[in-house]
């Protein structure tokens, strides 16, 4: 098999031929060896998990051009859901702050109904911003979508590097530059099961998020103080009808 090297890694040439998991006939032995050791080699690989992580062996049954787009998937998922779990939580704070930009008082409460309160206005200017930047994404990612090229990237590109870098921190060695992407990852799957909590939180029980963790801080006090009080024989402090249900 001819191989190249790119970003560190080794991308083997005979992972963009036979078929793959995305509905086609499953991949050669020798290809899906291949993107196993892709995978091993990209940022990504940590501990507790020192081996690649993949209880359901989907790396098995891919190519290594399944692979990098699920790592751009994961890349571009990750940075959304870090924007979002910030964004849950400075727009909860805000929303009742008279400098902030508030749509005339409309927005409040949890921040899952936020979008539903903000109203016209709003949404025409993000559509139109998220379709110039997922626009820009493809263009600078994404093979023309023809033949044997539907739906992958272009050879010559690294999942999640679209050159933005305006501060300049991306590291020149390759060892900083994979802790680096190893590190954006991490915090990445840590903000999608966060964002995860935060919606179904906020759904179950209708309470920002800071609402809720101080409730909850405050039940565990009621409780820790009901067990000093029962100790030194004292009336133990009632817990609030609002915290019972918590």
């Amino acid at each position: 098999m001819k191989g190249a090297v790119r970003g560190g890694s080794i991308v083997t040439r005979a992972s963009t031929k036979g078929k793959t998991v995305g509905g086609k006939a499953a991949p050669s032995n020798a290809t899906t060896l291949a993107s196993v050791e892709y995978l091993k080699s990209l940022p990504g690989v940590t501990a507790p998990f020192e081996d690649v992580f993949d209880p359901a062996g989907l790396a098995k049954t891919a190519s290594i051009q399944d692979v990098r787009r699920w790592r751009e998937s994961e890349l571009t998922h990750g940075r959304v859901a870090m924007l979002a779990a910030l964004g849950f939580i400075v727009g909860e704070q805000l929303a009742d702050f008279p400098l902030f930009f508030n749509f005339d008082g409309r927005v409040s409460g949890p921040a899952i109904f936020h979008f539903q309160q903000i109203g016209q206005g709003f949404w025409e200017p993000l559509l139109i911003a998220i379709g110039v930047a997922e626009s820009y994404r493809v263009a600078v990612g994404w093979a023309t979508p023809t033949g044997a090229a539907f739906n992958t990237l272009k050879d010559d590109y690294e999942p999640g590097d679209l050159g933005f870098d305006p501060l300049g921190l991306k590291p020149t060695e390759p060892e900083a530059l994979k802790e680096m992407q190893t590190k954006e990852l991490n915090n990445g799957r840590l903000a999608m099961i966060a964002i995860a909590a935060f919606v179904a939180q906020e759904l179950v029980e209708n309470t920002e998020i800071f609402e809720h963790l101080f409730l909850r801080f405050e039940k565990a006090a009621i409780l820790e103080l009901d067990v000093l009080e029962a100790d030194l024989g004292l009336p133990v402090t009632p817990l609030p009808d609002a915290l019972k249900a918590i």
